[in-house]
């Protein structure tokens, strides 16, 4: 029997057992391959217990992976390398950002006008990895001290069992010179390649006002939306982060009052928000419990939110800068590069869901793209899921923050505010 054949039968097995709670068919777009994840790609919803959603059977999961040593072994192999460039069957990679560009000097490695060749960071850890968020109880147990030292140790390793690679970013403002035709203002772009470019004169302003986001940005925003995308019927946004390394304010996270803080740091590796799994765990969680919502209050049952999901959605991700970004600019690979590529399934373990974010490992044919010197006016759009999978279209982008090289020393990083979407048709 095949892999989603098996897949299949322990889902249904899952639904008959737990038949209050979601858990959503596996649903890769065609031709690609399954992912690199637990369970075979199943939702750890399927493993609920007592309405837990499968959270005891992840954290157990992540103390027997750490168990096994094999996230262990591959910082073994990077400690146990030579200095300099480290052959790997992904391309040669650096365990150093400087160690990356000196190559890309040294080497020549060209940009076309407006693009620019960087080192981007990615894993090289080809198992699934697990992260126990800070709001879980867990690590206010005393009982169990242990488990959460092992825990913590962890997260902080999957930091080593990434390498710098290098690689060529274009400018996707000149999207039409790569694909004739093709408009990066289009949702045809977005359909095509998971990444487009939009326009937004915002009259937020205040982003660092949670309660002003909301009320002001976040319909700005879903009119965008129902604007961009011909046959859009809905368009919900349900929570924004706000990038600011510099910001000397406060920047405590309260998300029961909707705040997500500001943050200091940037995403420096590759990946993607959403899977198959959760793109469609977060869409019906949010229509019909409001989990995490910061957006407007959704109010669907649950057999209307399958009805609204029946149909094709989207989850898309919008960053808007505060002011021109000159450092640690905001980047996005394009879907056909990738389509036949296994994604890491990353576990995100909160005391009430399992989320799954993704990562990749290097090719050095990944196709990528930035908006150079980026304005307040512009928004890059990038796509975390569609629910199409007959790969008529793209199922997602993945993208990182990246350090500019050619950037000047004294450049202020990026101040961007980031809102997350569904759009349905």
């Amino acid at each position: 029997m095949n892999q989603r054949k098996d897949i299949a039968n322990h889902l249904a097995a899952a639904t008959e057992t737990a038949s209050a709670v979601f858990v959503p068919a596996l649903q890769l777009t065609d031709g690609q391959p399954a992912p690199i994840a637990a369970n075979g790609g199943l939702s750890y919803m399927s493993f609920d217990r007592d309405g837990d959603a499968g959270t005891a059977a992840a954290t157990a999961a992540a103390l027997q992976q750490i168990a096994g040593g094999e996230g262990q072994a591959v910082i073994d192999r990077l400690d146990n390398a030579p200095p300099g460039p480290i052959e790997t069957k992904w391309g040669v990679g650096f365990r150093e950002y400087a160690e990356c560009l000196e190559y890309i000097r040294a080497n020549n490695i060209e940009a076309p006008e407006g693009g620019l060749a960087l080192p981007l960071r990615y894993t090289i850890n080809e198992q699934p990895t697990y992260s126990i968020v800070s709001s879980n109880e867990l690590w206010r147990d005393p009982a169990r001290a242990v488990e959460a030292k092992a825990l913590r140790k962890d997260e902080r390793d999957n930091g080593r069992r990434n390498l710098y690679f290098p690689h060529v970013m274009r400018d996707a403002r000149r999207m039409a010179e790569y694909y004739p035709g093709l408009s990066p203002n289009s949702p045809a772009c977005m359909d095509k390649l998971g990444v487009a470019l939009a326009h937004c004169e915002s009259k937020c302003g205040n982003f660092y006002d949670a309660a002003e986001v909301e009320r002001v940005f976040y319909p700005e925003i879903e009119k965008l939306l129902l604007e961009f995308f011909p046959g859009a019927t809905d368009a919900f946004v349900y929570n924004h982060d706000v990038f600011d390394k510099d910001y000397q304010g406060d920047r405590t996270e309260d998300q029961d009052n909707k705040n997500p803080g500001v943050n200091a740091n940037y995403a420096n590796l590759v990946h993607n928000d959403l899977n198959d799994n959760s793109g469609r765990v977060r869409c019906r969680e949010l229509l019909t419990k409001n989990l995490r919502n910061f957006g407007r209050a959704q109010h669907y049952t649950a057999a209307q939110a399958d009805a609204k999901m029946s149909r094709r959605f989207m989850s898309i991700n919008l960053a808007k800068p505060m002011e021109t970004v000159r450092q640690n600019p905001f980047v996005l690979c394009a879907w056909p590069s990738f389509a036949d590529q296994p994604y890491i399934t990353n576990y995100r373990i909160y005391d009430d869901r399992v989320g799954e974010t993704t990562r990749f490992t290097n090719r050095p044919g990944h196709d990528w793209y930035w908006f150079p010197q980026q304005k307040p006016t512009e928004v890059s759009m990038l796509k975390c899921y569609d629910s199409v999978t007959d790969g008529t279209v793209s199922r997602w982008s993945f993208h990182t923050a990246c350090i500019d090289p050619t950037a000047p020393g004294d450049a202020p990083c990026r101040k961007n505010v980031v809102v997350r979407s569904y759009v349905f048709f």
